[in-house]
């Protein structure tokens, strides 16, 4: 009886003492959890910056390849309103070559400088400061690329403009606009006065913005165009907030 007793007493701390090396799992805790669903602003203002360039990369992307504007039915460049009343009469007088390079030249001429201008976009997103981010983010669908065009266009056209400016001039686009005006002006004893740079630019960004509200729009409605985990935090929480 009594060497029984000492066997099972044996085991017992046998037992007990081999427990100490097992690596038993640990279970998750929420009790001074450092993990939070809802974002801060500071991760706000990330959030949206990320979609905006995500936006901006994409939407460049598009439009500053070989006929991103060309060969686009939303965006292609036609020449000025003035020109094209009369593009019809003026064709048939034998002007439909110049036309037409001035045509192609104006639109190569926009996505050379879109090309260029990438960072001067993303520069602008990333100027956006953290109360602005915080009425953004429950906007709804383009709110963001509606801040940044209302707050960064007059800032982006001035430095944009330079780059339509020599884009242009390395396309000969200058060169076809006068030969065209001075068609016109020819047939119609009138001056054209119309700004080419200020014009190409005008176009230009309205189809960059256009771009990148498609793919703000997108990150909104679709969890997978989420890329970066600060995008995925800031949009979920904003999902459940609808």
């Amino acid at each position: 009886m009594k060497n029984t007793l000492i066997s099972f007493t044996a085991a017992i701390g046998l037992l007990f003492g081999s427990c100490a090396t097992l690596q038993l799992p640990t279970m998750p805790t929420t009790i001074g959890s450092t993990i939070d669903p809802t974002p801060t602003q500071t991760e706000i203002a990330g959030g949206l910056k990320d979609a905006l360039i995500k936006g901006i990369q994409t939407g460049v992307g598009v439009l500053s390849v070989k006929d991103g504007f060309f060969g686009s039915p939303d965006w292609k460049i036609w020449l000025p309103q003035e020109v094209t009343n009369l593009e019809s009469r003026m064709r048939m007088l034998g002007f439909g070559r110049q036309f037409d390079a001035s045509i192609k030249a104006l639109n190569e001429g926009a996505e050379m400088a879109t090309s260029e201008a990438r960072e001067v976009f993303v520069q602008a997103i990333r100027d956006m400061t953290i109360q602005d981010a915080m009425g953004i983010l429950k906007g709804g669908n383009g709110s963001a690329t509606r801040y940044l065009k209302q707050s960064s266009t007059a800032t982006l056209t001035e430095r944009f403009s330079p780059i339509i400016s020599r884009s242009l001039e390395k396309v000969d686009a200058t060169r076809y606009w006068g030969d065209v005006s001075k068609a016109y002006n020819t047939i119609t004893g009138a001056g054209i006065t119309t700004d080419l740079t200020g014009y190409v630019t005008e176009h230009a960004l309205r189809a960059i913005f256009s771009e990148v509200e498609k793919q703000e729009n997108l990150v909104r409605e679709n969890p997978v165009q989420r890329t970066t985990d600060l995008m995925k935090k800031v949009f979920n929480y904003a999902d459940q907030q609808r």
